[in-house]
């Protein structure tokens, strides 16, 4: 939900417009900040009273709209608010976007995946790489796996052997036959 009704930001903008009333005036008035009735105004008089109206979704930026409002907010003597709203954009979004800029260079103002990553275990996928190597390989990989399980049950035995050698019958009081 907006904090503002659309009908109440065409209502101060047309007030400033057609009255001789600041935006300081406007702003005791309606017990808004200067600032916010100024960027209305700003907005609306840079593209028209659609601006003021609630976004229904998300917007994805891409990579080369946000360098040329980098790079227009770097080579023009504008301010924050005054290049967002010549981009239609919030202003906030221009900081983030220059500062991720200069922290992190071009890589930070490419799309990144969203959210935590599958635990699921692609079997599909897996399979389909394994079709992919060719029969020798396949068979080389599966003849290594099983010599190093034939090892490791060696060792287990031989393990058992040496304990039950040392220690002698897990249950005393019984014998072997």
């Amino acid at each position: 939900m907006t904090k503002y009704k659309t009908e109440l930001k065409t209502q101060i903008v047309q007030e400033y417009l057609s009255t001789s009333q600041s935006t300081n005036d406007l702003s005791k008035k309606y017990q808004i900040s200067g600032r916010r009735i100024a960027e209305w105004i700003q907005r609306y008089q840079l593209r028209g009273i659609d601006t003021l109206k609630k976004r229904r979704h998300k917007r994805i930026f891409t990579t080369d709209f946000k360098l040329n409002v980098i790079d227009y907010y770097q080579t023009h003597e504008d301010s924050m608010a005054e290049v967002a709203a010549r981009f239609d954009i919030l202003t906030a979004q221009v900081s983030s976007w220059r500062s991720q800029f200069e922290r992190d260079g071009i890589t930070a103002l490419k799309p990144h995946p969203k959210g935590r990553p599958s635990k699921v275990k692609h079997t599909k996928k897996q399979a389909r790489q394994l079709a992919n190597k060719s029969e020798l390989e396949r068979l080389k990989e599966e003849l290594a796996k099983k010599n190093q399980e034939l090892y490791d049950t060696k060792m287990e035995r031989d393990i058992l052997k040496k304990s039950l050698s040392l220690f002698g019958p897990s249950k005393p009081g019984r014998k072997p036959k």
